[in-house]
């Protein structure tokens, strides 16, 4: 018997058509990860493409590719499943929010040291994030992965900058010197990442590494393929 999820993310609102495109392709990935299952991809951005994928699928088991659970988690999905007449679908815990999200980041971030050489105590870190002036559940999540991460790997600093709350990010960034890791808690190259994530990094004059955004990472198919089985 075939079971449906549907992976589900923000988008982008100014220009959704590319985010929809890489949602299709990660629930390609975890499809493939995942024998006996069916899995679409969905963003709230794209119009009607919530609806749609939902119209497709039968009782789909929806994964939330969110960095935490604010606004959009609590309210926005929870009315437009509503909306579309499936109120009553199993939406699993966030991306964000996963032990196996967490255990990403740290391994991440030690072979982002590893390959500079860089001794963690020796280096800082700094948590790039985006806030929420609706919700402080974003800033939370976003604080709890990093000091988990920071204490895990004992960096010599931590420090989390937003884009929409304080402390700005371009704060954060400033002054760390050159043995520093940024890393991006977002879960792809979109809007944030590309435009005002750089945007920081040239006005704080930061000359430490940025790396890719958590959500980016080659591992990331599989662990939802395994939340999604219930293995982790």
């Amino acid at each position: 018997m075939t079971r449906d999820a549907l992976i589900i993310a923000h988008g982008q609102p100014s220009a959704p058509d590319g985010p929809e495109a890489e949602i299709a392709a990660l629930a390609a990935q975890v499809e493939a990860a995942l024998p006996g299952w069916r899995v679409r991809g969905a963003t709230l951005a794209a119009p009607d493409a919530l609806e749609i994928a939902l119209a497709e699928t039968a009782a789909p088991v929806v994964f939330p590719f969110f960095m935490s659970d604010g606004w959009f988690i609590r309210t926005a999905l929870p009315e437009r499943l509503a909306a579309a007449g499936r109120p009553d679908l199993t939406i699993r815990t966030p991306f964000g929010l996963l032990p196996a999200t967490r255990a990403l980041a740290e391994d991440v971030l030690r072979r982002a040291l590893l390959m500079r050489g860089w001794p963690a105590e020796k280096t800082r870190l700094i948590c790039a994030a985006h806030g929420s002036g609706r919700s402080a559940r974003p800033a939370q999540t976003a604080r709890a992965l990093a000091e988990a991460a920071g204490a895990a790997l004992g960096f010599a600093e931590l420090r989390c900058g937003f884009i929409e709350e304080p402390p700005p990010l371009t704060e954060a960034l400033a002054g760390t010197g050159q043995r520093a890791l940024c890393l991006p808690l977002f879960v792809a190259h979109w809007g944030h990442v590309r435009e005002d994530l750089p945007a920081a990094v040239a006005a704080a004059g930061f000359e430490g590494a940025v790396l890719p955004p958590l959500g980016a990472d080659p591992g990331v198919p599989d662990l939802i393929a395994r939340n999604l089985a219930g293995l982790d």
